[in-house]
């Protein structure tokens, strides 16, 4: 599968069942934990489970424009494309991603018995039982994987931009005084 029907089957089938809560820090790197599901292409009727975590590094005023760092995704590992490609190919679809440093860590990748669904339901009690408020659930295609995480760290440096902004720049003010 080529970059572009990874990327257009991702945004097609990414779900974010659970968002995080919590709002990603401006003073300080941000942990940001996440539990991926997605129907096994090798034991039908299975779920694939990832957890894992993507660092995201403290923003800066001043940071190159359109140069954001991804580690950890493997990119070039299992999709065969090169992080500048990557780059490229979203910010020619007008994907731009603040400039900071993305580091995605894999803690633990399984297969459970049954179906997706399940699994879904099974994790959503499971986080609501635990109140945690930090951790994101998302599901998707197993085999683009990377794309439907960074279509859930966009979602969430999204939701917290208006906020973040009106942050700094209230930092900013207080500094001028």
């Amino acid at each position: 599968m080529d970059i572009e029907e990874a990327w257009h089957k991702a945004l097609s089938h990414t779900q974010i069942i659970r968002a995080r809560v919590s709002a990603l820090l401006t003073n300080a790197d941000t942990t940001v934990p996440y539990v991926f599901l997605a129907e096994s292409s090798v034991n039908f009727g299975d779920t694939v489970v990832r957890k894992g975590e993507i660092i995201v590094q403290k923003p800066s005023l001043l940071i190159p424009p359109h140069n954001p760092i991804f580690q950890g995704f493997q990119f070039q590992d299992e999709m065969q494309i090169n992080e500048d490609s990557l780059v490229n190919f979203l910010l020619v679809r007008g994907v731009v991603l603040p400039s900071l440093k993305y580091d995605n860590k894999t803690n633990s990748l399984s297969v459970v018995d049954g179906k997706l669904s399940e699994a879904i339901r099974r994790y959503s009690q499971e986080m609501e039982q635990q109140e945690n408020v930090q951790t994101g659930l998302l599901s998707g295609p197993e085999d683009c994987w990377q794309f439907s995480v960074l279509i859930f760290i966009c979602s969430q440096i999204l939701r917290n931009a208006d906020t973040d902004f009106r942050k700094l720049r209230e930092k900013f003010k207080r500094n001028e005084s």
